[in-house]
């Protein structure tokens, strides 16, 4: 048995194992993928796992699948509920996991097979007020083939200024959390999906944690995000409605965020929304959006307005090209994702400007890190079982 050791508050737990990691993957329809799911999850480098599928109201062969795949591994466990959403059934898997540590994968996406043992060992040597750690990762595609990387941006810490603006995280699968924390904040949340804007419930999630605790890091590409047609993401509109509903609940309640801050997290959402919008061809919506960036990203909007009527006059003069049908998304060559050989990303050169906006973002962080932190709840670990207890364990997650 390997003994570990946490310190919380001067006082030193020792454990006889390490400490059970609660996988939660909620799941709508996911039979396409859900079995290379929970491959990915098993594989794990990371043996003490409890893997929670929570079968969203499902009509297809989903949770059948799910039991085939139960009966070969006992770390498995299926829950089935009606269809309340992505939120709603993450929320069903917190209460229903057992480990001081929960992560999230999507029913879709996969997992590097050193994933969460890298993600433990970097957070169970910090204090508590280290909630989470999350990981990079790769964009993929049906055949588990990667289409592209995200960009190299992260940052480690009282991240939430920055984090408004860069949204570092980038997806579902990415992180892992204090379980004592995720039930303090108040889970994921359920009116996004009830109000026809889901799609952006982890980036809610992510600042409300960011804004009471630090967060780290493992700067590597981890997690495999799929995208595809029919996906959530794929929902542009959708999708960027639910962004800008995010930040602007986000900002309300924190209305001591400096005023730099809001105004560069805004840009960077409107700029967003706006390339959403444009890929769901709602006109009227990427008009408006423009409109409200008008005053403070000038640029932005006069290089959209030339380059939209630079396209009309090519088109009004028959020089448009067909593009597109000749051009196959799926060439061959790519390689897949669990061939892929791990490597440290190293941040990318960043102009003058950039420069600036993230000196400026990180001393807006380090303004508000002075406070926030220390008037932040906290979770404790009982002697006794070796667990972190929520310092309300008396709150559950309603949906």
């Amino acid at each position: 048995m390997v003994s570990c050791s946490v310190e919380d508050r001067g006082k030193t737990v020792h454990r006889t194992q390490p400490p059970l990691v609660s996988v939660i993957i909620p799941a709508f329809n996911a039979s396409p993928y859900i079995q290379r799911t929970l491959r990915s999850a098993l594989r794990q480098t990371y043996a003490n796992l409890e893997i929670i599928v929570v079968n969203d109201g499902s009509t297809d062969d989903t949770a059948r699948l799910v039991e085939q795949i139960a009966r070969m591994d006992s770390r498995i466990r299926l829950l089935s509920t009606s269809n309340r959403g992505v939120a709603a059934a993450r929320n069903t898997g917190i209460e229903a996991s057992s480990g001081p540590y929960v992560a999230f994968l999507d029913a879709d996406d996969l997992w590097h097979p050193t994933k969460i043992e890298k993600q433990v060992n970097a957070l169970d040597r910090l204090s508590m007020q280290w909630a989470a750690v999350y990981v990079l990762h790769h964009i993929i595609n049906k055949d588990d083939e990667i289409v592209c990387s995200c960009r190299p941006d992260f940052a480690r810490g009282y991240i939430y200024a920055r984090h408004l603006t860069f949204k570092y995280v980038g997806n579902g699968s990415a992180l892992l959390i204090r379980r004592g924390v995720a039930l303090e904040i108040g889970g994921f949340d359920s009116t996004y999906a009830a109000a026809g804007i889901g799609g952006c419930e982890d980036l809610d999630f992510e600042l409300r944690l960011a804004a009471r605790y630090l967060i780290e890091v493992i700067p590597e590409r981890l997690v495999g995000y799929r995208q595809y047609p029919g996906s959530m993401s794929s929902n542009h509109l959708q999708m960027g409605q639910s962004a800008l509903e995010v930040v602007r609940r986000s900002l309300a309640a924190n209305p001591q965020l400096p005023r730099y801050a809001a105004r560069s997290a805004l840009n960077a959402t409107w700029k967003y929304a706006y390339w959403q919008f444009r890929r769901a061809k709602s006109s009227c919506l990427s008009v408006m959006v423009l409109w409200s960036m008008l005053r403070s990203e000038p640029f932005f909007v006069v290089q959209r307005i030339l380059k939209k009527g630079l396209r009309w006059l090519r088109h009004e003069s028959g020089f448009a090209t067909t593009i597109g049908s000749a051009q196959n998304p799926d060439r061959p060559g790519r390689s897949k994702f669990d061939q892929q050989i791990v490597a440290r990303v190293e941040r990318p050169d960043e102009s003058h400007r950039s420069r600036r906006q993230l000196m400026r973002l990180a001393a807006a962080d380090a303004k508000l890190s002075s406070f926030r932190i220390e008037e932040a709840p906290h979770v404790w670990i009982d002697p006794t079982s070796g667990l972190q207890v929520c310092r309300h364990p008396e709150r559950s997650l309603s949906c």
